[in-house]
């Protein structure tokens, strides 16, 4: 396999980390159901002990994690918030953390409700002007935490020029690469000491497993988060190791189609007589555009969009699509659109969330692979529909 170091993507996608099983020749990985290996002896295991510490299957996964992120180490975890959960184990009561205002819901309850408690103190800032960072690092600041692009209002974030700020302080940077993927865009080349994603998303692609996982090439980052994955045990089965295997195969295909359709639909509701705003990197008036063409290899399959006449018009077209399934998550074949004022972001705080744009009648649509036709037939029947219902057509 160490061939394949030196080709492309789609080809890493396909084949990364995996070799024929030496014992049947099968050649999808083997799902390495057991528990336990045996030893030769009190002490002396053959390659594996106990599944929680390692698994053949997980193991497999992780090198090609690693292979598509560029990265020389790659870990997996239960979900992507196990993922960030193990990552803030690292700190210590009284460490202080920098994250980007808008934030996963998710991420903000860890942050704010699990680790605040605990002792781990947070602070929230916009850092699409990354020198805003300046104003609030701390002597005790250890770690800073990004999204780009962020969810759900889509702001980039400039990667290269946080990491410069916090290399100079010596400070790690993890940027959570969920949205983008690494087919899209690579932090850790971009100067990020972690990269962290919910593989339960654009990885594994088909809305069929819960996963997460982290990668690095910072060799003392790996091994705490090793000690820490076995200690603290949020690691994913072997199925769900396979499950995202088997979706990272097809990772370059979908992507692709995503953000084909994202740029069809995105142009489709900017021209809507029923939606206020759009936001989506790949558009010409989004803020940050040019950053987008500068960072990413293309703009994704998220969008937001703004639905005139507010929450309860919103609240009406949602219910009327047939195509978009009204759920929470993202990245799948299918096309999901939700309200996170109610769902995927209900735990932040109402006074925070309208700061941060998301306001009434503000809903995030992720882009499946459908056709692009239907998709934007749907919303426009669906839009029409709330319209009417509350006399604005």
């Amino acid at each position: 396999m160490s061939k394949l170091k030196a080709m492309r993507f789609d080809t890493l996608a396909v084949h990364a980390g995996q070799e024929p099983d030496p014992l049947s020749g099968a050649v999808m990985t083997p799902i390495v159901l057991s528990s336990t290996f045996a030893q030769d002896g009190p002490g002396k295991p053959r390659a594996y002990e106990y599944s929680r510490t390692d698994n053949p299957t997980r193991r497999t996964l992780e090198h090609c994690l690693a292979a598509l992120e560029g990265s020389k180490h790659a870990l997996a975890f239960a979900s992507g918030c196990a993922a960030m959960s193990t990552i803030l184990h690292v700190l210590r009561p009284g460490d202080h953390v920098i994250a980007c205002d808008d934030l996963y819901g998710g991420s903000y309850r860890i942050l704010k409700k699990v680790m605040g408690p605990l002792g781990l103190e947070s602070t929230q800032v916009d850092l699409s002007d990354p020198r805003r960072l300046d104003e609030v690092i701390r002597p005790n600041t250890k770690l800073v935490w990004i999204e780009t692009p962020t969810n759900p209002t889509l702001k980039l974030i400039d990667i290269s020029a946080v990491a410069e700020r916090c290399k100079s302080r010596s400070i790690p940077l993890v940027v959570d690469n969920t949205f983008a993927t690494p087919y899209l865009q690579k932090p850790l080349e971009l100067g990020a000491t972690l990269v962290v994603h919910s593989t339960t998303k654009y990885l594994n692609g088909h809305s069929d497993v819960v996963g997460g996982c982290v990668m690095t090439n910072d060799s003392g980052w790996h091994e705490q988060l090793r000690f820490l994955q076995n200690a603290i045990g949020a690691v994913p089965s072997p199925f769900d190791c396979y499950l995202v295997l088997r979706g990272i195969k097809t990772l370059h295909l979908r992507m692709e189609r995503h953000v084909q359709n994202a740029h069809r639909v995105a142009y489709f509701l900017a021209s809507h007589p029923m939606v206020e705003r759009v936001i989506y990197p790949g558009l010409p008036s989004h803020p940050q555009h040019e950053l987008a063409k500068k960072q990413m290899k293309a703009a994704g399959g998220m969008l937001s969009f703004v639905v005139r006449g507010g929450d309860e018009v919103a609240r009406i077209a949602l219910s009327e699509t047939s195509v978009f399934t009204c759920a929470e998550s993202l990245g799948g074949v299918e096309s999901l659109i939700e309200m996170p004022s109610i769902m995927t972001h209900g735990s932040i705080p109402p006074e925070q969330r309208k700061a941060l744009g998301i306001v009434d009648g503000f809903v995030r649509i992720s882009v499946g692979v459908e056709d692009p036709d239907d998709l934007c037939e749907d919303l426009d029947q669906a839009l029409r529909k709330a319209g009417k219902k509350n006399g604005l057509l």
